[in-house]
């Protein structure tokens, strides 16, 4: 008798191991993933510029996860290592973006930005030049992929623990990629409600914790490096940082400095709002070139990265009838729609769209007067597994031509962003050449002694389309001025504008030139003799008549 109750309790017991086994076969797969998708978030936007290579951190925790499942038969317990390498490499997280915060004298080299081939915006404010101490981006990334790669040991361990003690294998890959899928889902979930990052962590350090405790290895200073990690991760940087407000979108972290009314995401400088009133020029150009060309107002407006709102305000103030306004990241809508100081988003002209600009593109059934790409950087990449940013979709031969579908006949396509190098402004200008078949209008800010392929190019505005009015006009006037305070360009034409009336001092201007073509657009910034009036000024030029071409 006794036998037998021995073999049904050790039977009973072999089907209570299974079913551990089976729930650790499940709950190790949702840790990875959701791990996995929070150190991308999180460390994106701590570790200064890792947010354009977080592919680095899928490889590190993958490769981590593999190298657990290699020493599922070790004898060490490499998950209890987890809280004190997660607590350190969120410590060094931090220590760098202070140290990078506060030391100007730091610079991080990505890929040499003086004249690369591929340009990461954002990482050209510091020049390594005058740096007093330099790291290449390598040694960053190198550093934090060996850290996320030995927090995601321990959690292969047990992962190769529970393969080994679970019989039936197509039921356990079944139960582990099910537990993958339920990571992915739930921090997308998260993401989509734009919960915090203690939120996440909280999620990841309590399965850890239940881990640990399942094999008796939760001893007291596991416990509290978890409890430090959660704890440090709620402390809102509101407490350091009164005026700045930080927020996380689906995309990245948003701070929100609510006095100088700036956004910076993932510690880059992104966009600020500026009222009608005092600045913001750049945004009224288009509308005052199409004006004083002889133009009727642009009314029907489509503005692709609406942000903030500036671009907004601007084609208000020239009369816009209906303005689409697109933007795919919630929480800088929502920061336009509420801290904005001329409310754009409040007139009823205005349709706010949450949206991705090229899936609107290709959706929309309207047409329009005036399409803008308005500054559309990202600043992060589209997918972990390559290299591509999601603003990359807007600039293909493809979404031009989605463009040219829902301009009107005479519509115009306007393309302005610190585009960093003379290369991009180049080929996209050609592309836009080769969509509507006619020569763009290319501006330049500020004055360069020219504009080469190979050189450092500043804020860039491109003018497509078929209708020749604004070319014209610079034909027939040869110049345009515009007053960096955009009220005072309200009743003065650029075009007509007289350098001597003004008391302006002439400046040489360039031709930017482009391959073959045979003109392009010169412009220069000329100095007030009086220093009262500062303003841009532009020149439009036969290039193919210029000394020299």
């Amino acid at each position: 008798m006794s036998v037998v109750v021995e073999e049904a309790q050790t039977a009973r017991i072999d089907r209570l191991n299974i079913r551990l086994q089976a729930l650790n076969l499940f709950l190790v797969g949702f840790l990875v993933l959701f791990l996995e998708l929070a150190c991308i978030r999180w460390l994106a936007a701590y570790v200064v510029f890792l947010q354009f290579f977080t592919n680095v951190v899928l490889i590190a925790s993958f490769l981590g996860m593999s190298c657990g499942c290699l020493a599922a038969r070790q004898p060490r317990d490499w998950l209890g290592y987890f809280p004190y390498i997660a607590l350190g490499t969120v410590v060094a997280a931090l220590a760098m973006r202070v140290a990078f915060r506060f030391w100007s004298g730091l610079s991080i080299d990505v890929g040499g930005q003086v004249s690369p081939q591929e340009v990461f915006f954002g990482t050209e404010y510091r020049s390594p030049d005058v740096a007093q101490f330099v790291v290449p981006i390598e040694a960053v990334v190198a550093a934090f992929f060996v850290l996320v790669a030995l927090m995601f040991v321990g959690l292969g361990q047990v992962l190769g623990r529970a393969f080994e003690s679970y019989p039936n294998r197509v039921m356990g890959y079944t139960l582990n990629i099910g537990g993958s899928l339920a990571g992915i889902v739930g921090f997308s979930a998260i993401s989509f409600i734009q919960a915090p990052p203690v939120v996440w962590f909280f999620i990841s350090c309590a399965g850890i914790a239940y881990l640990l405790y399942q094999t008796g290895s939760l001893v007291p200073f596991r416990g509290l490096a978890l409890v430090a990690l959660v704890l440090g991760l709620s402390v809102p940087p509101d407490w350091f940082f009164p005026t700045t407000d930080t927020r996380w979108s689906p995309y990245y972290m948003v701070n929100h400095d609510t006095e100088a009314r700036f956004i910076t995401v993932n510690t880059i400088s992104h966009q600020k709002m500026v009222p009608f009133a005092s600045a913001g020029s750049s945004y009224s150009l288009v509308h005052l070139l199409q004006q004083h060309s002889g133009g009727p107002p642009f009314r029907d407006v489509l503005i692709i990265g609406a942000g903030s709102g500036n671009d907004v305000a601007h084609a208000l103030r020239f009369g816009a009838s209906q303005i689409d306004a697109v933007e795919i990241d919630p929480v800088i809508q929502d920061i336009g729609r509420h801290y904005h100081p001329d409310h754009p988003y409040q007139d009823p002209r205005v349709i706010p769209h949450l949206d991705d600009g090229r899936h609107f593109l290709r959706t929309t059934d309207r047409k329009f007067d005036l399409v803008i790409y308005a500054l559309v950087d990202s600043l992060i990449l589209h997918s972990s597994y390559a290299n591509i940013r999601l603003e990359s979709y807007l600039f293909t031969q493809q979404a031009f031509d989605d463009v040219k579908r829902v301009l009107k006949p005479d519509g115009t396509f306007v393309m302005y962003n610190q585009f960093r190098q003379g290369w991009i402004v180049e080929r996209i200008a050609a592309m836009a050449e080769r969509t509507f078949g006619c020569l763009p209008t290319v501006l330049s800010l500020p004055y360069e002694e020219s504009l080469k392929t190979s050189s450092p190019a500043g804020f860039a505005m491109i003018i497509a389309g078929c209708n020749s009015r604004i070319g014209d006009a610079f034909v027939r006037h040869k110049n345009f001025w515009l007053d960096t305070v955009p009220v005072r360009n309200l009743d003065v034409d650029g075009f007509t504008l007289s350098l001597v009336s003004w008391g302006w001092e002439w400046c040489t201007c360039f031709c930017l030139r482009d391959g073959l073509r045979s003109m392009a657009v010169c412009f220069f910034l000329v100095q007030p003799s009086c220093c009262w009036k500062p303003g841009l000024w532009f020149r439009w030029l036969f290039c193919s008549a210029a000394p020299g071409w």
